[in-house]
């Protein structure tokens, strides 16, 4: 079955920096976009970036862009989420999520198949 795991949540100061990485499995890794959503307590859950099948194309909202940085693996099947200057406001579950070839790169969260369990990323000021 497949499998998204993430890894590397945890605490961190405002203006700091986290890395989270997500491993899959089960799948044909390099035939799915994947994608960062996050989700705070009593908010819906939000888009935080999303890599093309290749590496080559990548997309993120104003409220990341240019501080979060998404990237892929192909050969090891891992994706990761390189997250800097970070702000209270970022604090959320962060989730990785699979999206088939073919759908496109602003593809709403109901569009992703496969998703990870989450990991805790908080910021305190």
């Amino acid at each position: 079955q497949v499998q998204l795991t993430e890894s590397g949540g945890g605490s961190v100061q405002a203006g700091g920096s986290l890395r989270l990485s997500c491993a899959a499995s089960g799948l044909t890794f390099r035939t799915y976009g994947m994608g960062w959503f996050r989700q705070a307590p009593g908010k819906e859950r939000e888009f935080v970036a999303t890599v093309n099948w290749s590496g080559g194309s990548t997309l993120y909202p104003d409220s990341v862009k240019g501080r979060f940085t998404i990237s892929r693996d192909n050969a090891k099947n891992t994706v990761q989420l390189q997250m800097s200057s970070l702000k209270p406001e970022d604090s959320a579950v962060y989730y990785c999520a699979a999206r088939p070839y073919g759908t496109p790169m602003r593809a709403r969260a109901t569009d992703y198949a496969y998703w990870g369990q989450g990991t805790q990323v908080t910021v305190s000021s």
